[in-house]
Formats: structure tokens, sequence, C-alpha cells
């Protein structure tokens, strides 16, 4: 899944950009209360380790 597709899933339940981290950038999600961290590889696809452990933090069904 490319990173734009996934920023879309992730607004559209409710979580949101929270900052800018050196490589990273940091969102919230009010689902499970927690921040998690998303890639800065705009064009690179994210790997299924990640998204597994994004999906998790966030509480979002990808």
């Amino acid at each position: 899944m490319k990173k734009s597709e996934l920023i879309r899933k992730l607004k559209s339940a409710g979580c949101y950009f929270d900052g800018e981290l050196s490589n990273h950038e940091s969102w919230y999600s009010p689902i499970t209360n927690q921040h998690f961290t998303i890639p800065r590889h705009d064009a690179k696809e994210i790997p299924n380790g990640t998204l597994n452990s994004i999906k998790k933090q966030s509480g979002v069904k990808l």
C-alpha cells in the first residue's frame, strides 16, 4: 500500500497528523488514544510488517 492510500484511510477513520519526526510522521488515533508513526517514504510501498503495526496502533482496518 502506498503512503497516500494509507493516509486517506486513516483520515477517514478520524486519525490526524500530529507532527514531524526526523524520518517519520507522528499521527494520533482517537480510536485507541495512541500516537503512532508513519515512515516518510512517499514513492515506496509500505512494508507489510509496518502496515500491521500501524493497523494495531491506530485501530483502523486497512
